[in-house]
C-alpha cells in the first residue's frame, strides 16, 4: 500500500498566492522524486476546539489560515529514496517558505485503508 507524508501549517492569509506558487514548485520536485500525488488544501471550515485543534497545533495567529497537505508515495522505499534525492536537490534547498516553517507539523504514515 501507499506511504503518506502529512503536514499542517499556518500561512498568513495575505500569502495565499505566494503559498500556491511555492506549493506548485515543490509538487513538481516531489513528483520528480517519485511521489504519486501532492495535495494542498487551504482552510475553509476549520473549527476551533475546546481542548485542542489545528490552530493550537501550529500556534496559528489571527491573520493565518490552516493549510492541510499530503504527499502520496507508492511505498516506503520510494519515500526514503525520494526524500534523499530532495535533500540533495538545490532547487529544494533554495526554496523560501511563505510561512513560518518552525510551526509546521508533519509526519509519515503507513496506509492501513484505502477505499
Amino acid at each position: 500500500m501507499s506511504y503518506v507524508d502529512g503536514m499542517v501549517a499556518a500561512v498568513p492569509k495575505a500569502n495565499k498566492a505566494a503559498y500556491l506558487e511555492h506549493a506548485t514548485e515543490a509538487a513538481k520536485l516531489f513528483r520528480e522524486a517519485g511521489a504519486i500525488s501532492v495535495v494542498e488544501c487551504w482552510g475553509d471550515e476549520v473549527p476551533k476546539g475546546k481542548v485542542t485543534d489545528y490552530y493550537r497545533a501550529v500556534q496559528a495567529k489571527d491573520d493565518e489560515v490552516i493549510v492541510f497537505s499530503w504527499i502520496t508515495w507508492p511505498d516506503k522505499a520510494t519515500h526514503a529514496t525520494g526524500w534523499e534525492k530532495l535533500m540533495k536537490d538545490e532547487r529544494m534547498s533554495s526554496m523560501e517558505m511563505p510561512f513560518d516553517g518552525k510551526r509546521l507539523i508533519y509526519g509519515s504514515f503507513d496506509t492501513i485503508l484505502e477505499a
